[in-house]
């Protein structure tokens, strides 16, 4: 069994696609050591050739792996080496779907990724819009937004809300839940009104007082038990609200984004933005 390998991207694009693929299928054998590198915008013989010379000089003897997306058969050609396992995305499935759609592929670098002005302001107007709505502010204007996410501070809510804006292109506001909020167990009337659009965040206890501990050392916001009353006070305004509820421990972004669009069916203008 080999105790590491040398694992290379290759892309004529971002590389985005080959990063993702190759970690999800590098992540299934952890005890195996890998050393990683990435190869963007790989677009010439030349830039093909080059970077496979580094990776026979840099791995020789290692057998790499190299996980490719490029689109071009000259290039891919140039990585089918037989001092390398190339896994290569579109050898693998781009020519059987040209044979299931009986039609030739573009064969053009990065187009899903390629973006119309109609897109990309969209994305913008979400981006000025989640930031002008962090952290509670503005909530009468809640009118507006996509989704709302709501919990305790801390519990990730800023983070998503920035990522749903820029990734996805939704306007994603937040609101804290603040000690009059949760010791009264009310909400504000802008969030009330528009509780279809909002989604709860929870998190454990012990991540939540370890987040704090590091912002306000010592303090009684960070103290177990303040987060557990907090936590314990917010699940039952979400309940009084019918708002649903998502754990953000141990969880990515990309997973809590995904999972809050699936909650409030916001697939559908997700997928509008990618065409």
């Amino acid at each position: 069994m080999w105790k590491s390998k040398d694992v290379y991207y290759v892309s004529d694009s971002t590389g985005i696609l080959a990063t993702n693929l190759g970690q999800a299928l590098l992540c299934q054998f952890p005890e195996v050591s890998f050393h990683e590198e990435k190869f963007p915008f790989i677009k010439t013989l030349a830039d093909a050739e080059k970077t496979i010379a580094y990776i026979l000089k840099q791995s020789a003897g290692r057998r790499p792996i190299i996980f490719s997306t490029l689109v071009s058969p000259k290039l891919r050609a140039i990585f089918d080496h037989p001092e390398v396992e190339l896994f290569d995305v579109c050898d693998a499935f781009l020519e059987r779907m040209e044979r299931c759609l009986e039609t030739k592929a573009l064969g053009l670098p990065g187009y899903s990724r390629q973006v119309d002005d109609g897109t990309m302001s969209r994305r913008v107007e979400a981006i000025h819009y989640c930031l002008s709505h962090d952290d509670g502010t503005k909530f009468d204007e809640y009118n507006e937004a996509d989704v709302i996410l709501v919990g305790v501070s801390r519990s990730g809510k800023t983070p998503v809300s920035v990522y749903m804006a820029s990734h996805m292109g939704l306007k994603a506001a937040n609101y804290p839940l603040t000690t009059q909020n949760l010791d009264q167990y009310t909400i504000p009337e802008g969030l009330r009104r528009n509780r279809k659009k909002a989604v709860g965040l929870t998190i454990a206890p012990e991540v939540l007082s370890m987040i704090r501990e590091k912002r306000y050392p010592n303090s009684t916001y960070a103290k177990r038990s303040t987060c557990v009353q907090e936590l314990q006070q917010a699940q039952e305004i979400f309940q009084k609200y019918a708002i649903p509820v998502i754990n953000s421990s141990g969880r990515s972004i990309e997973e809590l984004a995904t999972q809050i669009s699936q909650e409030i069916g916001l697939y559908k203008k997700t997928n509008a933005l990618h065409p």
